[in-house]
């Protein structure tokens, strides 16, 4: 069962369901019943994380009115609902969406196959490129140069070092966003940031809102803290945020966090508009939400002809009273490099520092010197131009691919980050993962990206491969995708060595 259950007026599910009529049928398909194309028409809107589970749905009359139906239809399709495992009732307290019993919340995270397994398997499960050389190196032998008078003393920055926070303070104000390096923490990683934030503003029980879909790892990270998950559906498309729902979870809820990735989503890859962000951050204002905002993919924009980043999210809060921004070298540099940060109000990072004292103590400082190298000479700029051409050379491999070899699978295209957010033609993301495992190909499945069970008919797919790799890593989804169609247990080809 969901953590919290949220109200779906009459009217706001009629929208829902009227929107899906744009979607063709397949060819020959006979129309169903008026209770049974309602009653898939809402479970659809489950699996998909559109409608949250533990939502509570009107009452049949209200539903009836705004769909132009009789009750009668209403009345059988939410009972249809019930038999199926999607609905749950309660004579006086109403129905509220559910997910049936044979739909867990995933229990991993997105963890990467060992290197000497990705001779036989192609990995698409974390979205994470190789080191954008010579810069790698270059970086760790600038560090090496810097590193004798760190050598000298304890070693422990449990704030981060001073020339990396100052480094990081400067670059957000040269985006437009005064900054002190009083308001920089230096941590391990974004993961790190983000936990370290969890422990100190949302204690066991907690609730903390969500885009749904979401980063499966945080997500996870989350639910071992003991949160309470409030997911929020993203808007339709690729257009960022939902901003009445938004508005209405944390009026509601009154979330004491609200975890949100404006920049090149993960995994959808939306971009959140300036609109967007503003009325967020005001959102969050009125509400005492702390609003955790992860631009890991701000640097990641791809199209040549992209028109430039909105405000960074903190732009709306400066003084950061609000706002707490997580970034990190992972994605626009390289996953090895496990140097992330944050930037809040000091009074947050001293708190933050203070508590640290019993968690990691501090993240190294080779690492920390290597970022500060790269910050202070410009090879940040010709790393990340480089992970930008590879990954969009990637992506545009993987969409013709993909479009070749799966021509009936739905997805935007978007203009940066590392994912595709595929619809997989109707077929379960969890067996397409599973028979994937069999064909040669690892991809994580939509449930992984949501809470309670939804998007059970998605798969996320990462620029993490190009070329004829990419053209492979097609035909063997097309393979896993025809076990699954056919119902197919076993049996299945090993895959042949893949050398690109």
């Amino acid at each position: 069962m969901a953590q919290w259950t949220s109200a779906m007026g009459a009217a706001q599910l009629a929208r829902l369901l009227n929107s899906q009529q744009d979607r063709p049928a397949g060819p020959g398909t006979r129309r169903p019943p008026a209770y049974r194309a309602l009653a898939d028409g809402v479970r659809l809107l489950v699996l998909e994380g559109r409608v949250p589970v533990a939502a509570r749905l009107p009452a049949e009359r209200e539903l009836a009115l705004a769909l132009s139906v009789s009750r009668t239809t209403v009345a059988a399709a939410y009972e249809a609902l019930r038999s199926e495992g999607f609905l749950e009732s309660r004579r006086g307290a109403g129905s509220w969406t559910a997910v049936p019993a044979g739909n867990p919340i995933p229990a991993r995270g997105l963890e990467p196959l060992p290197p000497e397994a990705l001779g036989s398997v192609i990995d698409l499960g974390c979205a994470s490129l190789p080191a954008p050389e010579p810069w790698l190196t270059r970086a760790v032998q600038g560090a090496l140069e810097e590193l004798p008078p760190y050598a000298h003393t304890h070693g422990d920055y449990p704030a981060g070092l001073p020339a990396l926070r100052a480094m990081i303070a400067e670059r957000y104000t040269a985006r437009g966003i005064p900054t002190m390096p009083e308001q920089i923490m230096v941590t391990t990683g974004a993961m790190g940031a983000i936990d370290a934030i969890c422990h100190l503003f949302a204690g066991r029980g907690e609730r903390i809102a969500v885009e749904s879909p979401s980063y499966a790892n945080i997500l996870q990270l989350m639910r071992e803290a003991g949160a309470r998950l409030v997911p929020v559906a993203m808007a339709e498309g690729l257009s960022g945020w939902d901003m009445d729902r938004w508005r209405q979870v944390l009026r509601e809820a009154a979330p004491r966090i609200a975890y949100v990735v404006a920049d090149f989503h993960n995994p959808t890859g939306a971009l959140a508009d300036d609109d967007q962000r503003r009325r967020l951050v005001d959102a969050a204002r009125s509400a005492g939400t702390v609003l955790v905002a992860d631009e890991t993919m701000s640097e990641l924009w791809l199209d040549d002809d992209f028109a430039g980043m909105p405000r960074p999210v903190c732009g709306f809060d400066p003084a950061g009273s609000t706002v707490i921004t997580v970034g990190s070298a992972s994605k626009a540099f390289w996953a090895g490099m496990r140097i992330g940060w944050v930037r809040a109000a000091p009074d947050v990072i001293r708190s933050l520092v203070a508590a640290r004292a019993y968690a990691d103590l501090g993240t190294p400082v080779l690492e920390q010197l290597a970022v500060n190298w790269l910050f202070s000479t410009g090879g940040w700029e010709q790393a990340v131009q480089l992970r930008r051409a590879q990954a969009r050379e990637n992506r545009d491999a993987l969409v013709a691919a993909l479009r070749r070899s799966l021509p009936s699978w739905e997805f935007a295209v978007p203009q940066g980050g590392l994912t595709l957010w595929v619809r997989a033609g109707g077929l379960s993301g969890s067996r397409l993962a599973e028979a994937g495992e069999r064909t040669g190909v690892r991809v994580p499945s939509g449930p992984r990206f949501g809470v309670d069970g939804a998007f059970e008919g998605y798969v996320r797919l990462p620029f993490t491969v190009g070329g004829a790799v990419a053209e492979e890593a097609a035909v063997r989804l097309a393979a896993a995708a025809r076990l699954v169609e056919t119902g197919a247990t076993g049996g299945a080809e090993a895959p042949r060595t893949f050398v690109a």
